[in-house]
């Protein structure tokens, strides 16, 4: 049973796609796939709950892309079983619904909890990181993890070394590593406007965006602006699960706080080295960090500490310069920013190609219609 398309043909695919990651947060992954699916089915994004003193709801937003943003509201109250209420609110939706077919979509095994009497005619796992190593991981999240293993019928992950930590967990595992809007980026290369807020920032700046939080080795961001303080660090986005009060502060580091994601290629095009100075832990193991390719699409040269889905393909291609202190990232830059771009910018146009959120989504739906009832006995065969 193929999944055609039905949107805006009076079908009735519906997909739910239940994630740990705010809508609103940082636009990566999630927020690019889902927008493509809502092309072709009428896509729910499940958020976790929020909590207030009043009788729960789920308030529903329609985003500009068409996926419809679910966010369950919940009393504050302690005592109330929050999954069971959960349970009932997200199975009431969809029976209200009467989708001809279903779709679950996971980001987070926790949502399991609240999902499990769900029975889709597809369900997904898109493992993107690996979420156990983050700070802050709920409490049996690998045991939820390794039911929702048993309970999908297709796994995606979001690079190739956390491929390798999972490819004997499934039986139908498939690597999509970072993808990047390649138009959305190259803009950075023609814009000569700087933001209000980074008009004044000296060059030469070398710039970071991304998600502030335990990845990061403040330590060498740290080091990086005591060695050379006549270079400015620009450095954009949200704080998380890390004490804002440990930020290393100095003249020559610019913390700007979080950006639109159309906001992002005006800021590149004002940075002379892109930076990705994430810390060497548990949770940068699997990482694939999404802006690497986003860097080079807006033509900023990287300097990154050796993260590994990083150092192949991108650093042995020879398109990310690759260092593990602050030492190495200095020479590196500055090696960065004698050299002549327009060769290297020739191999950054050519390995990007075909990298598309397009094709990574036409990919995926490939391997979602690829799905046959011989597979799906077989699969429920072992759950029993």
């Amino acid at each position: 049973m193929a999944y055609v398309s039905e949107k805006g043909s009076g079908g009735s695919t519906h997909l739910f796609c239940f994630s740990h990651l705010r809508w609103s947060f940082v636009y990566q992954r999630p927020q690019h796939l889902m927008s493509r699916a809502a092309q072709e089915f009428r896509t729910w994004y499940v958020e976790e709950p929020e909590f207030f003193d009043g009788p729960p709801f789920l308030r529903i937003k329609r985003d500009s892309s068409d996926v419809s943003i679910v966010t369950p509201l919940l009393p504050r109250r302690h005592e109330i079983d929050r999954d069971a209420l959960l349970r009932r609110m997200i199975s009431g939706l969809i029976a209200e619904l009467r989708p001809r077919r279903l779709i679950s979509w996971y980001y987070t095994p926790m949502a399991l909890r609240f999902t499990d009497a769900l029975e889709p005619d597809r369900c997904v796992y898109d493992n993107m990181d690996e979420l156990s190593t983050f700070a802050g991981a709920p409490p049996g999240l690998i045991e939820w993890e390794e039911k929702l293993l048993s309970k999908c019928d297709v796994v995606y992950v979001g690079g190739h070394s956390l491929y390798r930590a999972k490819r004997h967990r499934h039986e139908n595992i498939h690597v999509f590593p970072s993808s990047v809007d390649a138009a959305h980026f190259r803009k950075a290369r023609g814009l000569f406007d700087d933001p209000a807020d980074q008009r004044a920032i000296p060059h030469p700046r070398l710039g970071f965006f991304g998600v502030i939080d335990e990845r990061m080795n403040l330590p060498l961001v740290r080091e990086i602006a005591a060695l050379r303080p006549d270079w400015h660090l620009v450095m954009i986005g949200p704080i998380a699960k890390i004490d804002p009060e440990t930020l290393p502060r100095a003249p020559n580091i610019h913390w700007l706080g979080c950006k639109d994601y159309k906001e992002l290629p005006q800021y590149l095009a004002g940075w002379d080295v892109g930076i990705m100075p994430f810390a060497i832990n548990d949770a940068t193991r699997f990482i694939s960090p999404t802006k690497t390719p986003e860097f080079l699409a807006a033509g900023v040269p990287v300097v990154s500490t050796p993260i590994t889905d990083v150092v192949v393909p991108y650093g042995s291609e020879g398109l990310v310069q690759i260092a593990a202190d602050g030492r190495g990232f200095v020479a590196k830059a500055e090696a960065l920013l004698s050299q002549k771009r327009a060769p290297w910018l020739k191999n950054v146009d050519a390995f990007l190609e075909g990298m598309s959120w397009d094709d990574t989504w036409a990919a995926m739906r490939r391997e979602l219609d690829a799905f046959i009832p011989a597979r799906k006995t077989k699969m429920e065969a072992r759950r029993v």
